[in-house]
């Protein structure tokens, strides 16, 4: 009766198989590309051009030439710290079978991993060109949304990281990889809130306010909405099967979740104390100072 009922609500929703969505961009038969590094490689790109233009603007605390460099170590950021946080967070047998710990297109990327990552880069890097590490972190955070929003879209594409059983009318069946049930497509709704409605509220702050003369205001801001939006998610979100009978199984206390603490607090207290730290900003290439 219990499954019978759930096939019968499965056919009432969509069927992931029916949107036609492949994990693989791009079949050579030698080689295959795939939506997940597609994601990354976009992600990084756009974020790089639109980074460009922030420092364009008046009182930008670095010149193209060090941009330049910060894509580089960005990246290298994203994915040894993306990949150490998973194998750290999720799943920590990785490091005794090291060469699937290299094996980054089976996927299994932390985001928190990936901001320690990206956090040392950049201080590395200001550090050796003197520069202001917390101004940095504040033009580099304007950015991240949209590896955010293609990362999460790429989860989607791969019928990964779904949700909970549900009978809402947007619902999908993840047939393949979450069951013949209908369930939450959180993926969507983490691209929803941490990608476009994240980016908007820090393009507002950027452009429309005075915001990037106030260190730490807008990573503070990333910091607090990503949390907040992640916390929120994980209530829709499936827990990681391998934390099936523990506390991290519970609701609330999700690994997502706890991860996301830190997070928001410091985001708070960056944006609490961020006019204290105002003073007047000199450009490193170009425009006239700004008090």
């Amino acid at each position: 009766m219990i499954l019978s009922t759930a096939a019968a609500a499965a056919a009432n929703h969509i069927q992931f198989s029916q949107l036609g969505l492949d994990p693989v961009a791009l079949d050579l038969g030698f080689f295959q590309l795939k939506w997940y590094s597609l994601a990354y490689i976009a992600g990084i790109l756009i974020g790089w051009w639109y980074l460009l233009k922030l420092l364009a603007q008046p009182g930008a605390p670095m010149a193209r030439r060090h941009a330049d460099d910060m894509v580089f170590y960005a990246t290298i950021g994203i994915i040894v710290g993306g990949r150490l946080g998973y194998a750290i967070f999720y799943q920590p047998q990785l490091f005794v079978e090291p060469l699937k710990l290299l094996q980054l297109w089976e996927g299994g990327m932390s985001f928190h991993g990936g901001v320690i990552g990206v956090t040392l880069a950049i201080l590395w890097l200001c550090r050796k060109e003197k520069l202001s590490w917390l101004r940095v972190h504040d033009y580099v955070a304007c950015c991240v949304p949209f590896g955010l929003f293609f990362g999460r879209l790429a989860n989607f594409v791969n019928g990964e990281l779904w949700g909970h059983q549900t009978n809402v009318a947007w619902a999908i069946v993840f047939e393949r990889t979450g069951g013949n049930v209908p369930r939450h497509p959180s993926q969507l709704y983490e691209a929803g809130l941490e990608g476009l409605l994240l980016f908007a509220v820090l393009w507002f702050l950027f452009w429309k306010t005075e915001a990037r003369y106030q260190p730490g205001k807008l990573v503070g801001t990333f910091l607090l909405g990503y949390g907040l939006s992640r916390w929120f998610v994980e209530f829709f979100r499936e827990h990681d099967s391998q934390f099936d009978g523990t506390i991290f199984a519970t609701p609330g206390l999700h690994m997502g979740q706890l991860l996301t603490v830190p997070m928001i607090v410091g985001g708070l207290y960056l944006i609490a104390t961020a006019k204290k730290r105002r003073e007047r900003v000199e450009p490193i290439a170009g425009g006239p100072s700004v008090a």
